[in-house]
């Protein structure tokens, strides 16, 4: 499952289509066009429906909605409908001043994460954070940033984060760093701001980090 219609949404679910996988895309409304457009273009294994149909019909759901709306997705899709299901969780807690350079949303931040907020919001599922840290190309492509980058993953369970990093594999990833329980998403999640820094100094969307032992 895909909870969000935008770029990243569409860039994941068109690979996990093409790795062999049946999605369904998630957004507010069943009628919604980007996920009608989206179904429609990958084929027999693509399928729109509800936050709440997708939360039902998945058994990994990929959360790429916007940071500021990700608790109330999960909350509209029903809390029941995540049990003992992996959350991959994508998003970024942002938040775009006018005339400045995006911050994260103080609430949070440094002593907490949106990731550990989500999943206490879904306490019977297994919330991974991974794949927040690149652009969407790059997430379903990391040869695409010229190199062979690094990719963390942060998450309570073991079994939930040996399933992603599976996934991740799929995706191209060979340099996988697990850096421990859902918290460690703090460092993760603020990263993002250097990011983006760097993404604007450059022009550049296809960086990536590598941590370089």
């Amino acid at each position: 499952g895909v909870f969000g219609t935008g770029m990243v949404g569409n860039a994941i679910g068109k690979k996990l289509i093409e790795l062999g996988h049946q999605v369904m895309m998630g957004s507010r409304t069943k009628d919604n066009p980007k996920a009608i457009e989206w179904s429609t273009a990958n084929g027999n294994h693509a399928s729109n429906g509800t936050f709440e149909e997708t939360a039902k019909f998945a058994d990994v759901i990929f959360n790429c909605t916007r940071g500021e709306i990700a608790i109330e997705v999960i909350k509209n899709a029903g809390i029941e409908n995540f049990n003992g299901k992996t959350f991959i969780d994508i998003s970024n807690p942002l938040d775009f001043p006018k005339d400045s350079a995006p911050i994260l949303i103080p609430q949070y931040a440094n002593t907490t994460s949106l990731a550990e907020h989500i999943q206490n919001t879904i306490p019977d599922a297994n919330v991974v954070k991974t794949l927040n840290i690149v652009n969407f190309e790059i997430m379903v492509n990391p040869s695409k940033s010229g190199g062979d980058p690094t990719m963390f993953m942060s998450g309570n369970n073991a079994d939930a984060k040996d399933e992603v990093k599976k996934i991740l594999q799929s995706f191209g990833w060979n340099d996988i760093i697990d850096l421990g329980d859902i918290s460690t998403a703090r460092g993760t999640e603020m990263m993002l701001p250097i990011w983006l820094r760097t993404y604007m100094a450059t022009k550049n969307p296809h960086v990536a980090f590598k941590i370089i032992r």
